[in-house]
């Protein structure tokens, strides 16, 4: 381990001790989780080899939000988080919204994965209290993340490594079984035809493939954790522009390779749709241990997520504070002797604890699913903001000619906020998603009355947004 004095240190104490490896880990260890090792089944269920299509399709603009993000931070390395950006080029108000509604979606998201954890590791342990078990996760990844940056990052490097290792797995083990012909599920043969064969684009109906995009842009979801360590980033002008440029191909390749192999061994009428994939073509390859194997690997995911999860809600709410010109706040800006936000990780941890209560009170579980779907939805709000913030930031001073630029950015950009506000309208579509979506919209025009019924000195944000951004 490298020493904290071989680590340039920010102005505000942060140390920078990511590599270009474990900013690309950073960003595995958000987007790849377990729906994709649990859930691609009932995701193939939806649309067959169309929702190849509906990966690509969503793959190209998280990749264009992505560069948005990057262009920015290319610009000013210094920020701990993009929503940063909305708040300096959209205003306070857009700020504060962004702000609190992206930390409480992290927060929540994180509660999740833990509530999956406690149940995928009963599995073996079934007398195991659920809440013991999620106090026992939360405590370990808090204290690594407590540690020097580079430790943590070291961190999820290998627990994402664990899952590639996996995924590769499965393509490498699929594409023998498909070369030699194997006897697949039901008895059917592994072949590339069974991919192309009787194709259509709507094998459910239309509602069904509109509905997979949202299914699969929050898969997606925690790829923009690379535009929270860049303040803590090596030679991030380095860094950046190449880990940006790598994730999504290799994000794409992980996800469509693996979807595009599963539905070779088999056709995707005979996936179960409630078992896991990788657990159906394993045992086919004669691994009995499949499901064992198949279940640790999920609480790897589960625990990489969470790892990612407690990183960035601590630089969000570090972020937030320095911002914010509330004494109530303050206390989130202490940096440790190590250069961590410390007292905002600790806080963002203690809310986390809200999963191991809903154990021990089921009855609230519903209500915790209901607020966990709207906070989602508002990431989508978020999305938007970001990239109209980048539209901004093209037209302010701040504007590099010479930096990381998002390629056409005159078509790209308004192409991706259609296409992010047609993936929010889509939750209309499905009566499951209608209320969560509503919900959104509610509390963003109640976070916009709160505001306006308690506007801070918006000439005081502007100072310390102004102050922050000459510190670069």
């Amino acid at each position: 381990m490298k020493s904290k004095e071989n680590l340039k240190v920010n102005h505000d104490g942060t140390y920078r001790g990511l590599s270009n490896l474990a900013v690309q880990m950073i960003a595995f260890g958000g987007s790849i989780g377990t729906g994709l090792f649990l859930g691609a089944g009932s995701t193939i269920h939806r649309t067959g080899p169309s929702i190849l299509f509906v990966y690509a399709a969503i793959g190209f603009f998280f990749f264009m939000l992505m560069r948005s993000i990057g262009e920015m931070m290319y610009a000013d390395p210094n920020q701990h988080t993009f929503v940063a950006f909305i708040h300096r080029y959209l205003g306070s108000s857009f700020g504060r919204f962004a702000e609190w509604s992206y930390w409480l979606e992290l927060i929540l998201a994180a509660m999740a994965e833990l509530t999956a954890l406690a149940t995928y590791f009963q599995l073996w342990f079934p007398k195991t209290p659920a809440w013991l078990i999620q106090i026992v996760f939360l405590i370990t990844l808090t204290l690594i993340n407590l540690s020097i940056v580079s430790i943590f990052g070291k961190t999820e490097t290998v627990l994402s490594g664990i899952k590639i290792l996996t995924i590769l797995a499965l393509i490498v083990i699929g594409g023998w079984m498909v070369l030699v012909h194997h006897t697949g599920i039901s008895g059917s043969q592994a072949s590339v035809t069974n991919l192309t064969k009787n194709f259509t684009m709507f094998p459910n109906g239309v509602g069904q493939f509109i509905f997979a995009f949202p299914m699969v842009f929050f898969a997606f979801q925690g790829m923009e954790f690379v535009g929270i360590t860049t303040a803590e980033t090596k030679e991030p002008h380095k860094v950046l522009p190449k880990a940006i440029n790598q994730i999504i191909g290799r994000i794409l390749f992980f996800y469509i390779g693996s979807l595009a192999v599963i539905m070779m061994i088999a056709p995707w009428q005979k996936i179960s749709a409630t078992q896991s994939p990788f657990v159906q073509i394993f045992k086919l390859a004669g691994l009995p241990a499949a499901a064992i194997i198949i279940n640790f690997v999920v609480i790897i995911a589960a625990t990489s997520t969470l790892n990612s999860a407690i990183f960035s809600t601590g630089r969000h709410l570090y972020q937030l504070a320095v911002e914010s010109n509330s004494n109530h706040l303050k206390i989130f800006k202490k940096i440790s002797n190590k250069g961590i936000p410390i007292n905002s990780i600790l806080f963002s941890a203690i809310m986390m604890l809200g999963a191991p209560l809903l154990s021990l009170f089921s009855q609230l579980s519903s209500a915790f699913t209901f607020v966990a779907s709207v906070s989602g939805d508002i990431y989508i709000l978020v999305c938007i903001l970001t990239m109209v913030a980048h539209i901004k930031y093209r037209r302010s001073p701040d504007f590099v000619p010479n930096g990381f630029k998002m390629p056409a950015y005159q078509l790209t950009e308004p192409l991706t906020i259609l296409f992010f506000a047609a993936v929010f309208l889509s939750l209309f579509f499905s009566s499951t998603s209608r209320l969560p979506a509503l919900g959104a919209i509610l509390w963003a025009i109640g976070f916009g009355i709160y505001l306006k019924l308690n506007s801070p000195d918006e000439n005081s944000n502007q100072v310390i947004t102004l102050q922050n951004s000459n510190k670069r």
